[in-house]
């Protein structure tokens, strides 16, 4: 069974890639445009520091380090599910789904991943170069093992801000419109750019359980600087398994009341 789906991902690869490049002038702006975000993201940072030296207990090089960690899973999000994110209130509204609901395959696997973004791949390229400038620049040699955490838990923080913005759209079976969910999920992201800790209480640990948009950089930064703790561990799995579930239960749920092209 992993086996067809990955064999399937493939083809949905060599698909968006020569698509991409059929469309050479968006390719290009993309990765300017991306570049730009980039560039703020950073300079935003080292602008602030300049009169500060800890935000949210972290000193510049550790804010290197989670800015990067979030330019670098927001540049994961956008390769992998954000086209296809983009494209799931419509084909909900014009009935579309039903190309893909007689698919031998899991429609939600089929809906997620079809198209690869090509054009956001070089960003992610870029992002993983700042990342690593960030993690050499870090004073203190956390090791290898530390490191691969840091890589899993942002690999989970992506799969974390896929389980969100999903969980803003599934509402459009019964919206018939997904536009403002995705603006106020869009406005909620701007809350992960930040590190979590400058957030009241109550706010950061909604941010980290309830709407986890503060888990995407700032736990794999945390992991990073001090190790995984159990604490860590258990938020992880909690976190990304609730959100699957939830997830799953949502689109069942949203099937059901699916109104299909030809009802």
């Amino acid at each position: 069974m992993l086996l067809r789906y990955l064999r399937l991902y493939l083809h949905f690869l060599r698909f968006s890639l020569s698509r991409a490049m059929e469309f050479r002038l968006d390719f290009y702006f993309r990765v300017v445009m991306d570049a730009v975000f980039y560039a703020v993201n950073i300079g935003f940072f080292s602008v602030l520091y300049r009169h500060t030296s800890l935000l949210g207990g972290w000193d510049l090089d550790q804010i290197y380090l989670f800015v990067c960690s979030y330019l670098l899973v927001d540049a994961l999000y956008m390769t992998i599910f954000a086209n296809n994110m983009w494209w799931l209130p419509i084909f909900i509204n014009r009935g579309d789904l039903d190309y893909y609901l007689v698919r031998p395959a899991s429609s939600l696997f089929f809906l997620s991943l079809r198209e690869f973004a090509a054009n956001s791949f070089l960003n992610l390229v870029l992002a993983s170069g700042l990342t690593a400038w960030a993690v050499l620049r870090y004073p203190h040699s956390p090791g290898l093992g530390r490191i691969l955490l840091y890589v899993a838990f942002l690999l989970l923080g992506t799969f974390i801000l896929y389980l969100t913005r999903l969980l803003f759209l599934i509402p459009t079976f019964w919206l018939h419109s997904g536009t403002g969910l995705r603006e106020l999920s869009w406005s909620m992201d701007t809350l992960s750019e930040r590190p979590v800790q400058i957030y009241d209480t109550w706010l950061r640990r909604a941010l980290l359980t309830v709407l986890p948009f503060g888990f995407i950089a700032s736990v794999p930064a945390a992991v990073f600087f001090e190790g995984l703790t159990l604490s860590r561990f258990l938020l992880a799995v909690g976190v990304a398994g609730g959100l699957f579930w939830v997830a799953l239960w949502g689109w069942k749920r949203g099937l059901s009341a699916y109104s299909s092209a030809s009802s």
